[in-house]
């Protein structure tokens, strides 16, 4: 059972930055998501990165703002949120998958492991 630590979750300003990190022992054997699930809304998939960490993807919506990256020597994976908007108010969760493929997916449905959530909230 793979358990992961999140962090970095809080109440900004619009405009403001977060980063939001994600820890968990043996991190680079998975293929690693951040998704976010607003109030009455689906939870969708903003950004994954391969577990060699070559490959990246972004949601339309968050490129330009949102950056993941990964240190597999510390067991982290990282979401840079940056120009921070209301509607990115949401709890985000970390996600994971052993699954070895070419290129990372923002599907819900690959990924096996999931964290406990942090809340991102922004507002005035």
């Amino acid at each position: 059972h793979l358990q992961f630590v999140e962090s970095g979750g809080g109440l900004v300003q619009p405009g403001g930055s977060l980063r939001l990190s994600c820890a968990a022992p043996g991190w680079d054997y998975y293929t690693v998501a951040w998704f976010r699930q607003a109030p009455g809304k689906e939870r969708e998939g903003v950004a994954c990165i391969l577990d060699s960490g070559r490959d990246i993807d972004y949601r339309d919506s968050v490129k330009g703002r949102f950056t993941i990256s990964r240190d597999n020597a510390k067991n982290t994976v990282y979401l840079q949120i940056n120009n921070l908007k209301p509607e990115d108010t949401a709890v985000y969760y970390c996600a994971a998958t052993g699954l070895k493929a070419g290129r990372c997916l923002l599907g819900r449905q690959v990924y096996d492991y999931w964290g406990q959530g942090t809340q991102v909230t922004v507002s005035s």
